[in-house]
């Protein structure tokens, strides 16, 4: 029996999931699928220019592992432009980066991207007593979350 694979970190959060060549449907087309890990490797070492091992650290995975992922996604890339085929994007075994907030004051909980700005106060109820769940469970090792600093 094979081990499980291991989560990979995505921080990308692409605003489009389908592509396809202009002047076809959907349905004439045969389909490549390409996973958010994929994705996230293809933009952190060609996008970014990472090296493989920076990219993997990022990724928490082992350099080999990020070869062999961005060794596929160039293949499938490669297919959907010369074969003009349909791209979409999704799926994966993945983790997305996030931090979750508690407020305090009145208890409501949400989540941010790790990209997004440090918010200045609660949605809810417009306080800022507000913690990053990271911090509160941190507190014991003494690090801070840097969306504390």
């Amino acid at each position: 029996m094979p081990r499980p694979c291991k989560l990979r970190r995505v921080t990308c959060n692409p605003k489009a999931m389908n592509f396809m060549p202009c002047g076809v449907t959907k349905d004439a087309l045969d389909t490549v699928s390409l996973t958010l890990d994929e994705l996230e490797a293809v933009r952190l070492a060609d996008y970014e220019g990472l090296y493989q091992e920076q990219a993997a650290v990022k990724m928490k995975i082992s350099r080999q592992t990020f070869g062999n992922i961005i060794s596929s996604a160039h293949k499938k890339i490669a297919d959907f432009l010369i074969n003009s085929k349909y791209l979409s994007v999704g799926g994966g075994t993945i983790e997305v980066d996030r931090c979750k907030f508690v407020c305090n004051a009145c208890g409501h909980a949400w989540v941010i991207s790790c990209k997004a700005v440090k918010p200045c106060e609660c949605p809810q109820c417009k306080k800022n007593d507000f913690n990053c769940l990271k911090k509160q469970r941190e507190k014991a090792t003494f690090k801070t979350c840097w969306r504390n600093l």
